[in-house]
């Protein structure tokens, strides 16, 4: 029975209302906040046991379990916000493991004073995107800081799923001669997120790429099984992200920018605010080492469906001891493409 019907207090005013420290007193007020938010919003029959943790069976295979918090700035940005974006996010690292997500968790840091329409807009978000990903919200916690203390709302989510038997993928399986895809365009989530920042006059239609991506993958292990690494280029971009993934196998490798698919309008945000679209961030791709006879199998599964539409090969894994990445130009030159250094764009996801 809600907190309402036990005649606790009035409904919550989400119009006007903003949250306050009683929201995390663990007393009627969040209670309340319980009731008539998150339960109604990730409503599943393991959250309407009301217990503190849930419980459940899991099929054969290998576990996978990721956690991500998410700190975005602004909260809301053309083509989502940071509701959805925490969704996405942890289902996409259990992904990469080649894993069917099963079940998430949410915890929320509120800041007093937080615009109570803003929080039921951010968790109405993560209830669409986990409802249709197929992977509910199953348990979570919520605290309230004193304002000035969480800008707004933190939000962090922990996923688990499992990986089917005979499925190996991972950081270190990169091999010289194996090829490198790239699931579609660069740089849609960080261009889309900045061109909503204070101070920045630039203006785009580009919407972020937020995507949660275990059905494309699973297409893409339907396809080819022997995927060697998966992994989504979020912070840091595609350069950080194949300089983790080189250092891991302790390989070099080598990208053809003329092969990197890449909007006119990210291109022209980014040189409008001097960054490299390499280093951006995304949060609906990802990038696929294969062998080289699996190659075209694999681009043609990923081309299929939706999220991989506009995939490409974009370079290959070389024997290099020193584990360099390095970008074979438009123009016919090279360069090195190294680690990020500081930070591009802060506040990302």
């Amino acid at each position: 029975m809600s907190a309402v019907k036990r005649g606790y207090i009035r409904p919550i005013d989400f119009k006007q209302g903003r949250v306050d420290m009683t929201h995390g007193s663990g007393g009627r007020a969040m209670a309340q906040l319980i009731d008539e938010l998150f339960m109604r919003a990730f409503d599943n029959p393991f959250l309407r046991q009301m217990n503190d943790q849930a419980s459940f069976s899991v099929p054969g295979g290998k576990m996978v379990m990721a956690t991500d918090g998410h700190v975005v700035s602004p909260l809301f940005f053309p083509g989502g916000d940071i509701g959805c974006l925490s969704v996405h996010g942890t289902l996409n690292d259990v992904a990469m493991a080649g894993a069917r997500p099963l079940h998430l968790a949410a915890s929320f840091i509120l800041e007093e004073g937080f615009p109570l329409a803003d929080l039921r807009r951010i968790v109405e978000s993560m209830g669409r995107a986990a409802a249709s990903a197929g992977v509910p919200i199953v348990t979570g916690d919520t605290k309230v800081v004193e304002q000035g203390k969480a800008d707004g709302v933190f939000i962090t989510t922990t996923g688990i799923g499992v990986v089917p038997d005979g499925i190996q993928i991972s950081g270190d399986r990169a091999r010289p001669g194996d090829k490198i895809l790239l699931s579609g365009t660069l740089g849609d989530h960080g261009v889309a997120v900045m061109s909503k920042r204070e101070n920045l006059g630039f203006d785009t239609t580009i919407l972020s790429d937020t995507a949660a991506l275990h059905g494309l993958v699973a297409e893409m292990l339907a396809a080819q099984p022997d995927i060697h690494c998966l992994r989504d280029p979020t912070r840091g971009g595609l350069a950080t992200t194949l300089n983790e993934l080189a250092q891991q196998s302790g390989v070099g490798m080598r990208i053809f920018e003329a092969a990197i698919p890449l909007r006119t309008e990210v291109a022209a945000a980014c040189e409008f605010l001097g960054l490299d679209p390499l280093y951006v961030a995304n949060e609906g791709k990802l990038i696929a080492i294969c062998p080289p006879s699996a190659a075209d199998g694999l681009l043609a599964a990923m081309r299929a469906h939706p999220l991989g539409a506009d995939a490409a090969i974009i370079g290959e894994v070389r024997d290099d001891p020193h584990c360099f990445v390095e970008m074979e130009t438009a123009f016919g030159g090279r360069r090195v493409v190294d680690w990020l250094s500081g930070e591009q764009l802060p506040r990302i996801c």
